[in-house]
């Protein structure tokens, strides 16, 4: 298992300097989410300034973008990091497509599978000269004159995960992506029985294996060294169970545990502003199942220990890394990746 790391800063300007950074300590992948900036821009700038550090996405929202732009988008950072970009896409929910995108939100499953394919085929056109004629239920592409192909690359190849909760989804990772992009909000359970088969079905129908395939995820940890750390953190841990669980797509997850009748609860409580009351219905047998808590010197092997076969990348939840000069987290990455 891998130890990756997300992009805390999205300043431009700050980018080179922290890209630099976290390929020194170790870590084998940048991941740059789409929240309060684009996910691509910080990702190019960091292809620029760095050597051997992965760069991905996780995750670009698809459907506000044609296939073509994003496609356009990562032949040229693949270009620039010589092979580095791994391309995360999700499909978001139909709130934020609707009213924060103002995008059509229409059979997610099926139209992110297609953006997949449709992105292949255009690339697989720029590479080998191969005729676009990609027609299919959402998406048309079939021109592509000689001005406005930017022609082959070095590294064709580009990897791209979805990201995916419910078995739709990672029934479409499995049979036509290279990889998941599990929720943070998961459980080892969850993934044995429900996730794993789920993906295991989609391969099945495009004949790879397990070995094809990669897991990656960001960990909920209670990592600290201290009583007051490791308070502080139980608490922002149930702060974010809770924020999920008051969600009904995240159902199975509390449901593979049988604690899906806190759903309700939770929701009226954050409709009602009240976030401290979200968190406080979460118990500690809730942390421990869906974080791993432990110190510096151990949380490293709990995580491993956890999410053996399970997971091939992980990161720690972003609120709960400590500052890149704290040698407990150069101690941590070595533990991982050294």
């Amino acid at each position: 298992m891998k130890l990756d790391v997300g992009m805390l800063t999205h300043d431009l300007t700050s980018i080179p300097d922290y890209a630099r950074k976290v390929e020194a300590l170790g870590f084998d992948c940048l991941w740059s989410s789409e929240t309060q900036h684009d996910p691509f821009l910080p990702l190019a700038v960091a292809a620029t300034c760095t050597d051997r550090i992965k760069l991905g996405t996780a995750i670009a929202v698809a459907f506000p973008r044609s296939p073509m732009i994003t496609a356009h988008i990562a032949w040229d950072i693949q270009k620039a990091s010589n092979g580095r970009l791994l391309l995360g896409l999700g499909s978001q929910v139909k709130g934020h497509n609707e009213r924060r995108f103002s995008v059509k939100y229409e059979s997610p499953g099926p139209k992110l599978r297609e953006i997949v394919l449709a992105l292949r085929a255009i690339w697989d056109c720029w590479q080998n000269g191969t005729k676009l004629n990609f027609k299919g239920q959402f998406y048309r592409f079939d021109l592509m004159t000689p001005f406005f192909n930017p022609g082959p690359i070095e590294h064709p190849k580009i990897p791209v995960m979805i990201s995916g909760v419910n078995a739709y989804m990672c029934r479409v990772a499995g049979e036509v992506c290279d990889g998941l992009h599990v929720h943070p909000f998961n459980s080892p359970k969850y993934l044995r029985e429900s996730v794993h088969p789920w993906v295991a079905e989609g391969m099945a129908k495009s004949g790879r294996t397990r070995e094809d395939f990669t897991y990656t995820t960001a960990t909920f940890v209670v990592v600290g060294d201290t009583e007051q750390e490791l308070q502080k953190n139980t608490q922002s841990v149930k702060q974010q169970i809770a924020f999920y669980g008051s969600t009904r797509t995240y159902e199975p997850v509390l449901a593979a545990h049988g604690w899906q009748d806190l759903i309700p609860h939770l929701h009226r409580k954050s409709v009602e502003g009240d976030w401290k009351g979200m968190a406080d219905l979460i118990t500690d047998e809730m942390v421990d199942t869906y974080a791993v808590t432990g110190t510096y010197d151990t949380i490293g092997r709990k995580i491993a220990e956890r999410y053996a076969g399970l997971l091939d990348r992980t990161a720690l939840y972003q609120p709960y890394q400590p500052g890149l000069g704290d040698p407990r987290l150069s101690r941590l990455v070595r533990e991982f990746n050294g």
